[in-house]
């Protein structure tokens, strides 16, 4: 049988256009070594580990006129140099000029063509470091045994893997022929998608969106707020398909000790920190923001999978949860966090970090992805904006030798969507990535640093506390 993708990745698919390209990136950011970390040697390195991660050859094939979904297939001409791209900045190259390479690269869709992944060794950074940065479909990471090739690489010592076995053939690519054959086949045997098909060959945006709705677990919060629309926000506006980035670095023991003197948990913590931080950003643009004000967010968090072996799978839900930006007192407006999310907690199903981050084959490259292709999966006018915290290792990983210092995720928008904000721990420090729409919000780098500002203002309540 053919390996036809699922309904929800063609979906994916169907619903890109160019203001919304549908995929996740990140940014990691190394310190060079003396030798061994270039672009020949990451192109090595990667060649030795796509083994592990087989999508990452196959490109999808359409079937004629679209009788059933696409399918995934060998990709005969498969090139790694070519998804494997070098890229420098003029020495000495800073933070800004690498966020706004990583704008630039992520407005760009991918080659559907070609398999459906980029990464970028990016050199020049100043203080002797150099940046890779990914880009994948959602389409690749299907929630199924997920894997990203941002986390094969990896290693957590200095001295690499043995090099896996690397012999690849690949299999024939299905002619038109057979991709039909395949395909009448199915719909005999299930004729209930043959009307599915058709709506989406017609691209009927009703009909695909109601596709991925049923594709995906529901979003776990109180009914009531997902019944009602998010209120209104500059962050949801109509966007452009370029993008502006920007960072914010923050410690996790701050957000540790937040919690042991306010309660809840860390994720509480970074919620109310980005509460904070839009707060103050409404009100630098003179937005009306009463004491009742909110913003809504879209979570999606990782939850006990009760059909995987240990119980922790790679399987996301998504929660919503209603910021309170009009709270000026900066422990009331972590209160709130912590009372609706405790919901999640005493449902038995939450997944402590420490127990995520312990689980092979999940890291925070493939849970951010994960998540975003939750959250692209719902009505945009339910949320204001996507905000994914991932659990990472707090020990130090290797690629190539070099050590790994930051890592920035990158979560993609969705339509009207003006603003995605991931959040990604590792080794001792919990790191912020912003991506925004260039002509929506400007002033993302402001918004990156009122995020800093923000957690300040949390951890002043822990020294008078």
């Amino acid at each position: 049988m053919p390996d036809r993708l699922s309904a929800l990745d063609a979906s994916f698919l169907y619903l890109e256009d160019q203001t919304t390209p549908m995929h996740v990136g990140g940014i990691a950011v190394f310190r060079k070594p003396r030798t061994g970390f270039d672009y020949d040697g990451l192109v090595a390195l990667i060649e030795q580990r796509l083994a592990l991660v087989p999508r990452y050859r196959q490109k999808v094939v359409q079937v004629p006129g679209r009788l059933a979904r696409p399918v995934w297939a060998d990709d005969p001409d498969f090139d790694v140099t070519y998804h494997v791209r070098r890229s420098a900045l003029p020495k000495p190259g800073s933070d800004e000029q690498l966020n706004d390479l990583a704008a630039r690269l992520m407005s760009r869709p991918l080659d559907h063509t070609r398999p459906l992944w980029e990464t970028y060794l990016v050199e020049g950074l100043e203080r002797n470091r150099i940046a890779v940065i990914t880009k994948t479909h959602h389409a690749m990471v299907d929630g199924i045994g997920a894997v990203e090739l941002g986390q094969v690489i990896l290693d957590v010592s200095a001295t690499p893997r043995p090099p896996t076995e690397n012999l690849w053939m690949p299999q024939p690519e299905p002619g038109v022929t057979q991709l039909v054959f395949d395909a009448v086949a199915e719909m005999v045997q299930r004729p209930g998608e043959v009307l599915e098909n058709a709506r989406s060959a017609a691209l009927d945006a009703a009909a695909t969106v109601q596709k991925v709705a049923e594709a995906v677990t529901g979003v776990v919060s109180a009914v009531k707020a997902a019944a009602r629309p998010a209120p209104g926000s500059p962050l949801n506006v109509r966007i452009s398909h370029q993008r502006r980035y920007a960072t914010a670095r923050t410690k996790l023991d701050d957000y540790r000790a937040i919690r042991k003197t306010h309660g809840g948990t860390v994720n509480d913590a970074v919620l109310a920190t980005v509460s904070g931080a839009l707060r103050t950003w409404l009100l630098s643009r003179g937005e009306a923001v009463n004491s009742y004000a909110t913003i809504r967010a879209l979570v999606p968090l990782s939850v006990r999978d009760t059909e995987s072996e240990n119980g922790i799978g790679s399987k996301v839900q998504a929660y919503l949860v209603d910021l309170p930006v009009g709270e000026s007192n900066p422990v009331v407006r972590l209160h709130h966090i912590s009372h609706a999310m405790r919901a999640h907690k005493e449902s038995g199903q939450s997944v402590a970090a420490d127990a995520l981050v312990r689980v092979g084959g999940i890291t925070p490259p493939t849970l951010h992805a994960l998540g975003a292709r939750v959250a692209s999966s719902f009505s945009r006018r339910i949320f204001n904006v996507v905000v994914t915290n991932v659990p990472g290792p707090q020990v130090p990983l290797y690629a190539a030798g070099a050590k790994m210092i930051e890592m920035f995720p990158i979560v993609p928008l969705a339509k009207n969507q003006a603003l995605s904000i991931g959040v990604t721990s590792y080794d001792g420090g919990v790191y912020f990535g912003l991506n925004a729409d260039r002509d929506a919000m400007s002033d993302v780098d402001v918004v990156a640093g009122m995020v800093e500002e923000s957690l300040e203002e949390l951890v002043g309540t822990v020294a008078t506390s």
